[in-house]
């Protein structure tokens, strides 16, 4: 049986801590951590009960953080290139080791993850951390490297901006001076001659507090300054992210989420992912890639499973769902993506968007039910759920470096409130969530499971029906979506209501579709509401009536 991906993101360090402080810009000490243990035999079968195949821990590399580390022969780091008390995970400071945040005993923190993967494998759970290529901590430094490997920059001519076998880019002649201070009370100032690019492809000395002024670019071949790509012999720092990944994959990492792989040539992800996959055919890839010109050949030359579909059907389901756009543009997504939606990653949440019930979307997690339906079912691709989501959690607080911005912080310590009650002190019940809450995680965790256990869900084909009920009066396609999953002889359609009040619409049926679904006539059949199986419903005829709810829809199963 073919298994539709379906991820549970969760970042790792805010889940199953326990101190609920909550102080803005607070210390590990008086805002608490989560550790890796929080990921209990019970807490993960609760995760695969929802219906979720894998789960993505996003945060474990070591990363630059203001908690000091040395006592255990960490290097500290200068906090005016760390964003945040417990600083950014995607400013890894060590790609062979794992966050002492993360540990109870921080000497045996890579023990710690690793009982943490058999812990997921042991709950049938695929394991995604994440890869970041692109860019490291301005204070890069592996202390866990095997001995024998040279550090990255270690054997750099710095006094080059660029040459092919270097690990980092070079300002020369210049010191790095940010538009800022660089200056601590207690660590003075920090130095760093010559400066090196920053990892936003940011080539001069001098980024503004809103680059990513914390990392620095990886060379990969590409001369920025005449534009000469330079990958033959393999550069340095091909062969040595190589290793990296084949270090994490010996560890029995199931997949890698790789962030901004557009920003590092094709080419390598060619290379590297066959390495790879050499040594383990198994292993997922998963780009973050937010341009459309070049999704093909990340796929087909890069060798990547999947894609973020963020510029495309991300952003059409979040102006929908706000009211910005008609729901007809969803047909688009698709229509331009076509030959590849099967691999295009769906989500409506992740760490890096705005939370739905933030007030910077849709002020309300229920108003996100429509979008969420049609996101997770559209297709055989994947499917991502961030964290909270299940719960409705709104991202408005004002954390810290993070700020309030309609997001869940990856830069500070912060206890996510909603997700502890459900923790529950390690019961993981709902005893002390809201009614909202309840009803939120009842809608998710009906939809969830249903992506697997259905057969043409997990596996059928697609067919859009928009095009059939454009001018249809009794159908909306300004704020309804609807389409067809079939897989024999069993068929549901999925009806979405983005409108913010109840509908009572058509969908109309013709002899193509019925030519399409192989079925000689429309007819009575069971019809069943797959999220609420004690509604009633219309029978699969030429003209279908549905009741819809505001701002969410029906998955209606026939069986001929």
């Amino acid at each position: 049986m073919s298994e539709k991906v379906v991820i549970y993101q969760v970042f790792t360090r805010l889940f199953g801590n326990k101190k609920n402080a909550n102080i803005e810009n607070g210390t590990i000490e008086e805002n608490g951590c989560g550790k890796f243990n929080a990921f209990t035999e019970k807490a993960l079968t609760e995760i695969k009960k929802m219906g979720f195949t894998h789960i993505w821990y996003t945060g474990i590399l070591e990363h630059a953080t203001q908690t000091d580390y040395t006592a255990y022969g960490i290097k500290r780091n200068h906090p005016a290139v760390v964003k945040g008390k417990a600083g950014s995970p995607y400013a890894v400071k060590d790609y062979y080791d794992v966050s002492p945040d993360l540990a109870e005993n921080v000497k045996k923190r890579m023990s710690e993850f690793e009982d943490l993967l058999e812990r997921s494998h042991a709950a049938d759970l695929k394991v995604i951390i994440d890869f970041v290529p692109n860019h490291v901590a301005r204070e890069y430094y592996s202390d866990s490297r095997y001995k024998r490997t040279n550090d990255l920059g270690e054997t750099d001519n710095q006094n080059l901006g660029f040459a092919p076998h270097n690990n980092f880019y070079y300002i020369q002649n210049e010191a790095f001076a940010p538009q800022f201070s660089l200056h601590d009370e207690q660590q003075g100032d920090y130095l760093e001659m010559p400066a090196k690019a920053t990892g936003n492809d940011c080539f001069h000395a001098h980024p503004s507090i809103n680059d990513w002024y914390e990392t620095v670019k990886l060379n990969y071949g590409i001369n920025y300054f005449t534009g000469e790509r330079c990958f033959d012999p393999i550069p340095d720092t091909w062969q040595k992210m190589c290793n990296i990944l084949l270090f994490w994959a010996a560890k029995g990492v199931d997949g890698f989420r790789c962030d901004m792989a557009e920003m590092v040539p094709v080419e390598f992800w060619h290379w590297a992912i066959a390495e790879v996959k050499k040594a383990f055919p198994k292993i997922i890839f998963i780009a973050e890639n937010y341009n459309p010109n070049i999704y093909r050949n990340f796929l087909d030359y890069g060798n990547f499973d999947y894609l973020y579909d963020k510029v495309g059907l991300y952003d059409t389901l979040r102006a929908a769902t706000r009211g910005e756009t008609p729901t007809s543009n969803i047909s688009n997504c698709w229509k331009s993506n076509e030959g590849i939606q099967e691999r295009m990653l769906n989500f409506l949440e992740n760490h890096d968007e705005q939370r739905i019930a933030s007030d910077f979307f849709a002020q309300n997690a229920k108003a996100g039910f429509a979008a969420n339906i049609v996101s997770a079912t559209m297709n055989k691709n994947p499917f991502l759920l961030y964290f909270g989501q299940e719960l409705g959690e709104a991202g408005m607080n004002k954390e810290g470096f993070s700020g309030l911005d309609g997001r869940t912080t990856i830069f500070d310590y912060w206890n996510v409130d909603c997700v502890t009650r459900w923790i529950n002190n390690g019961n993981f019940n709902e005893k002390l969530l809201t009614e909202s809450e309840k009803e939120i995680r009842k809608f998710y965790t009906t939809l969830i499971p249903l992506l697997n256990s259905e057969k043409a869900l997990r596996e059928g084909v697609f067919y859009d029906l928009m095009w059939l009920n454009y001018e249809n009066p009794f159908f909306d396609s300004a704020h309804q979506y609807a389409f067809l999953r079939c897989a024999g002889k069993e068929v549901i359609m999925v009806v979405a209501n983005f409108n913010n009040k109840e509908a009572e619409i058509i969908v109309d049926i013709t002899d193509e579709v019925l030519d399409f679904l192989h079925i000689e006539t429309a007819q009575k059949g069971k019809t069943v509401n797959l999220l609420d199986k004690n509604s009633k419903e219309e029978n699969f005829t030429r003209h279908i009536q549905v009741s819809l709810p505001a701002q969410s829809g029906k998955i209606l199963k026939y069986k001929f």
